[in-house]
């Protein structure tokens, strides 16, 4: 992944464990991405209202084809109504 892009993002909300090997909280901050090492922090940005949100990866994931951000729930909702499922989201890494 690099450092800016755009792709799909989705949002994920049961699990119990992460895996990093936190508990999983659907209402924190947190995203799943493939690669990107646990604890960076990504700027996630919803293209069609411009809100954003910054999430701390700590999972892995999404396995779904055409995505590369699973948000947790409660960092989803910050950007996009749950009803979407999916949005066109820009992300940046930011440390």
């Amino acid at each position: 992944m690099t450092s800016t892009g755009t792709c799909n993002a989705s949002y994920y909300d049961t699990g119990s464990r992460t895996a990093n090997g936190e508990s999983f909280d659907p209402n924190g901050l947190t995203a799943a991405h493939k690669e990107l090492p646990f604890n960076t922090r990504v700027r996630v940005t919803n293209l069609a209202n411009g809100k954003s949100v910054v999430v701390r990866i700590n999972d892995r994931g999404p396995f779904v084809s055409g995505r590369c951000l699973d948000l947790a729930r409660g960092a989803f909702v910050t950007i996009a109504s749950v009803s979407a499922g999916v949005i066109n989201a820009r992300y940046e890494v930011l440390k």
